[in-house]
């Protein structure tokens, strides 16, 4: 299986290609522009490194976030349309249904979502942070994204799920949920450690996982209620 991972949940963004079968073989781009990145630019990067063809992608993960709301967007986007124009075509009639539409994007290229959270102690595993290690991502208006595992040399398990703190509230656990880690974490807890979602370490964990997901059932992890605030009604205006 060959794989194309995208990761733009921190201003760190970078891409990966992964091939599963034989010599296992991973090439990986890392841009620090943020918004300003060229996306498509890094994946011929990377593709061009591992000696990839775009037709012989056949699966891409993409890291959801928590994080930057717009570089997720971004690689969704990315990814679905990618699924379309690699979608292997089939012989059908104008009338076609929606669900051959589906059986044909399902014989093409697959997507796969993953938890930037995750790919961040996948991270830190890779840099040997081993023991009870809390994910800390900025989620703004002075609140954090938090969640904490038990990392061990050969794996991770989670102890508290992934919720939505204020600043005070993460600080009164400094200490008790031992090394706090995060894309920018050390702007606000000087004792963490800096760490950003690598697109290698998503796919490897992509690798180890066949949960494909429709294209329009990707979405970002935001942990927030959505809120609509009716409009009021407009008023009228007379011409003199």
């Amino acid at each position: 299986m060959t794989i194309l991972a995208l990761e733009f949940s921190s201003l760190q963004r970078s891409v990966a290609v992964l091939r599963t079968e034989g010599a296992v073989m991973t090439a990986e781009v890392i841009e620090t522009g943020g918004e300003r990145t060229n996306a498509f630019g890094m994946i011929e990067q990377v593709l061009a490194g591992a000696k990839i063809e775009r037709e012989q992608i056949e699966v891409i993960a993409v890291g959801l976030g928590p994080g930057s709301y717009t570089g997720v967007r971004a690689a969704i986007s990315l990814a679905q349309g990618w699924q379309l124009a690699f979608a292997e075509p089939e012989q059908e009639n104008s009338s076609q249904t929606m669900a051959s539409a589906q059986r044909r994007l399902a014989r093409g290229v697959k997507l796969l979502g993953v938890s930037s959270a995750e790919c961040l102690v996948a991270q830190a595993r890779t840099e040997k942070i081993l023991g009870r290690v809390s994910v800390v991502i900025d989620a703004q208006r002075n609140e954090f994204y938090l969640a904490t595992y038990e990392v061990a040399p050969d794996g991770w398990r989670e102890i508290a799920p992934l919720k939505i703190l204020s600043l005070a509230e993460v600080q009164s656990r400094t200490g008790a949920d031992g090394i706090l880690i995060g894309p920018e974490v050390t702007r606000w807890f000087p004792a963490g450690r800096m760490i950003f979602p690598r697109a290698a370490a998503l796919a490897a964990l992509a690798a180890r996982r066949s949960d494909f997901t429709p294209g329009e059932k990707l979405e970002p992890v935001y942990l927030r209620e959505t809120k609509f605030v009716k409009a009021t009604a407009a008023r009228g205006f007379h011409l003199k």
